[in-house]
């Protein structure tokens, strides 16, 4: 199962839909996606709470110091926020693309911002607005593509940020033969089964 959120299970009606599948275990909570804060990230406490909340007991991880057979002893990953082409990069070289492709098939992997956009086809959206952040040169824009889905996080904040973002969205769409999902922050998808759920704040 898949749950791609804009910043996290944020809000009442996310947690409870997330109830519905999860119940206890241990939780890899990864911070790669800061590349400069990693665990001292201050969106990390909140979500180690959310997850908690879902009955999980929560462990940080990093894709830059720890394997995939260390992922494995987990029920449920949840990938922060950060620097979408630093994650991408770190998660092909660090070997974590396959284990990342079970658990959206067996277990549970929830995306926050970059954490979710990794997940899709292709991260080449981000690129048309933040191109900058891609301090590791990463030619190939192809994401871990475990669902068909696409995103816009943050969207409302995104449209005061960036000059023309529904305008390249809308050709982005059209460029791609695809539809975007624009998110608002407490706001997600659901991936379970090849059925998909987009949970709205109420």
């Amino acid at each position: 199962m898949l749950i791609l959120t804009s910043n996290g299970l944020t809000s009442e009606i996310l947690l409870n839909s997330a109830r519905k599948y999860i119940n206890g275990g241990k939780a890899a909570l990864i911070v790669t996606a800061d590349n400069e804060y990693k665990e001292k990230n201050h969106n990390v406490p909140h979500l180690s709470c959310e997850l908690a909340a879902l009955g999980l007991e929560v462990e940080l991880f990093d894709f830059d110091k720890q394997t995939p057979a260390e992922l494995e002893k987990y029920d449920v990953a949840e990938m922060i926020g950060g620097n979408p082409y630093y994650l991408l990069h770190s998660i092909r070289k660090n070997g974590f693309v396959k284990i990342l492709s079970d658990f959206a098939e067996n277990k549970c992997l929830i995306g926050s911002s970059a954490g979710s956009l990794v997940m899709t086809p292709s991260i080449d959206l981000v690129d048309m607005f933040s191109p900058e952040m891609n301090i590791v040169n990463l030619n190939d824009l192809s994401a871990c593509n475990l669902t068909d889905i696409r995103i816009v996080p943050h969207y409302s904040k995104f449209i005061a940020r960036f000059d023309g973002l529904e305008e390249k969205c809308v050709q982005y769409e059209k460029a791609n033969a695809c539809k975007l999902i624009r998110l608002e922050d407490g706001e997600a998808v659901i991936v379970r089964q090849e059925k998909t759920e987009i949970i709205r704040n109420q």
